[in-house]
């Protein structure tokens, strides 16, 4: 192009999304383990009634769960719905990632300067629009997580028997299962994650503990992961039960935290908190 450098010419839409795509899948196949026994810890102690799941196995915490699957399981069952992972991946984070900086622009109105407001809004609405279309991937990634690899805990063969199976068993609106509360999650993180790093840097400078570099963003980086993982655990915990409920287990998301609550006590909400 002319009059730019090969490094000063902007990426295109095109190269923003398979880049943010790309990227999350790559992270996501070094913590899928993580993820996996987060999901086993949030669904431990859930009376399931038909669905067993891996209900019957006790597991403690990250290491006990890891561990314990593996034992029981084998090394695979730690990437159980790996492939619903990658194109829930591939789907949600090209979305959220890839469209944010246009959302942003069209909400500042081409502004250089955008408030914490805008970068609110913008990763609200990209996040939204994220889980709209990534809400299935996102539905059979949990079901595989949650599911045991050995004996008759098995609900699917396959990720496109679990596709087939939902739809046939649940209807289409199966697939789309517990999107408000992810919808709900992913506002409370998107905006969590902005608001804490911006406050745990600036005091951090104010108070000349650090200055603005590598080693400050990285400790605001952790800390706003930290706050945000517990600020939005509780909404987590619910979409990962609602979403890998049976057919009539819960009415509705409200219902399941309502049971959790009843059952369980305030605590379940913050099962799987530590991979978390």
């Amino acid at each position: 192009m002319v009059g730019f450098k090969a490094t000063d010419v902007p990426p295109t839409a095109t190269v923003k999304f398979l880049g943010a795509g790309t990227a999350a899948c790559i992270a996501d196949l070094i913590t899928f383990p993580l993820d996996t026994a987060k999901v086993r810890l949030q669904i431990q102690g859930e009376r399931q009634g038909p669905v067993r799941a891996a209900a019957s196995t006790q597991y403690r915490g990250v290491l006990g769960t890891i561990l314990t699957m593996v034992r029981t399981e084998g090394p695979r069952s730690l990437y159980s719905g790996l492939v619903a992972g990658l194109q829930r991946q591939m789907s949600f984070a090209s979305v959220r990632i890839g469209l944010y900086d246009s959302v942003k622009q069209f909400y500042t109105k081409g502004s250089e300067h955008a408030s914490i407001g805008s970068r609110l809004l913008a990763g609200s609405t990209t996040g939204a629009l994220a889980v709209a279309v990534a809400q299935p991937t996102d539905v059979v990634k949990v079901r595989f997580q949650a599911q045991a690899q050995a004996g008759s805990g098995r609900r699917y063969q396959s990720t496109v028997d679990a596709y087939k199976t939902i739809a046939r068993e649940e209807g289409f609106r199966g697939l789309w299962k517990g999107t408000s509360p992810n919808v709900a999650r992913n506002a409370i993180v998107n905006c969590a994650e902005l608001v804490t790093y911006d406050l745990i840097k600036d005091a951090l400078l104010k108070a000349n503990l650090m200055t603005d570099d590598l080693p400050c963003h990285f400790t605001s980086a952790f800390g706003a992961g930290f706050c945000t993982t517990v600020i939005a655990s509780p909404v987590d915990v619910v979409k990962t039960r609602y979403m890998n409920s049976a057919l009539g287990q819960y009415s509705s998301a409200g219902h399941c935290a309502l049971t959790m609550l009843q059952k369980e006590g305030p605590r379940a909400f913050y099962k799987g908190f530590m991979p978390s």
